[in-house]
């Protein structure tokens, strides 16, 4: 789900969202408040330091799914603006999501702070794909024990490498 600026199209390689992220980040912006859908793509822009946007053809989309799930309720404010709330049922959702919601915020954050930044090396492009390679390929399955161990893993992997070099 690309949008304007380099992080989202072109310049970052690739989607700045995965599949049900932009659902619960934008979700998770509405608890915080209520919000309209251009408030929401404005809220992301800053939130990526201008670097990058989601488009409206995203997130009006994803609203409306939002919507139609019973995770946000709208009412029509100023003409046709609609003002989007979180419902109990959006809520429910967000904590049975919590892993996901704060895998996402860190990498918005990440993505962020590398928006005036370079592309990695070559030798750590490599280093990427074999890590992906590793995981399509697992032997072991997927049980819930090693789904938490290779996040686990992952997870301090990516704090770690976005710390930088420690002093």
């Amino acid at each position: 789900m690309g949008g304007r600026g380099g992080l989202g199209r072109g310049g970052g390689g690739g989607r700045m969202f995965g599949p049900g992220d932009l659902r619960l980040i934008l979700l998770s912006l509405i608890e915080e408040k209520q919000r309209h859908g251009y408030e929401l793509i404005k809220d992301l822009e800053l939130k990526f330091g201008g670097a990058y946007a989601p488009s409206p053809g995203s997130v009006y989309p994803t609203l409306t799914l939002l919507e139609e799930l019973g995770h946000v309720r709208s009412t029509t404010t100023e003409g046709s603006k609609r003002l989007f709330e979180i419902t109990d049922e959006g809520r429910s959702y967000l904590r049975e999501n919590e892993a996901m919601l704060t895998s996402v915020r860190k990498r918005m954050e990440m993505a962020a702070r590398a928006a005036s930044g370079e592309m990695p090396p070559q030798d750590v492009h490599f280093a990427m794909h074999t890590l992906k390679a590793a995981l399509l390929f697992n032997r072991r399955g997927w049980s819930e024990e090693e789904t938490e161990r290779v996040r686990r893993i992952l997870e301090a992997a990516a704090e770690e490498i976005s710390q930088g070099q420690k002093p």
